[in-house]
């Protein structure tokens, strides 16, 4: 979605593996245009999580549920809404060709597969937890967690690139 920034490589690459993670529980069920609509609509559901996440205090740096668990569901939602027997002939036929059964196993599928995943999730970092803690100190976030957890320190001027993303002047000169 459009939030006053400017279209970003990155966002179009992420945007472009979210299309294909939705679309993997619809490969071989679906045509090419729903392919493209369930991409397009699970890209834009993930960046509206990832919008969400980044207001919340959930810990997700690398944005994994919002694109590959988020895009996932919606993938296989819209699969039960858009598959076809046109495409595959062994197939049921989505809700969107008369048959409401289909998307209704899919979204039980789904309600059981997501609660397997949270209890079971939670019980192994529980455990983890127990032997070794998961979250770090505040002080050893604050020191760092290249030297807390890796004994790697940051020295700022060897760096190429500033604060600011931008190549140092330094270096365009010296390029």
């Amino acid at each position: 979605m459009i939030r006053g920034r400017k279209p970003s490589a990155l966002g179009f690459c992420i945007g472009a593996v979210v299309g294909l993670v939705a679309i993997t529980p619809a490969a071989g069920f679906v045509g090419i245009p729903q392919s493209i609509f369930i991409g397009f609509i699970a890209s834009i559901v993930s960046n509206m999580v990832v919008h969400w996440k980044s207001k919340s205090t959930i810990d997700d740096t690398l944005d994994v549920f919002p694109c590959h668990g988020v895009g996932g569901m919606v993938g296989m939602l819209l699969t039960g809404l858009f598959a076809t027997k046109a495409v595959n002939s062994a197939a049921a036929d989505g809700w969107f060709y008369g048959n409401f059964e289909l998307f209704k196993n899919h979204v039980i599928g789904l309600a059981i597969v997501v609660s397997y995943s949270l209890v079971m999730s939670f019980l192994i970092f529980k455990l983890i937890n127990l032997i070794h803690p998961l979250r770090v100190t505040e002080e050893e976030e604050l020191s760092g967690l290249d030297a807390s957890q890796h004994n790697e320190q940051y020295h700022p001027n060897n760096m190429k690139v500033g604060g600011n993303g931008q190549l140092k002047e330094e270096e365009m000169i010296a390029g």
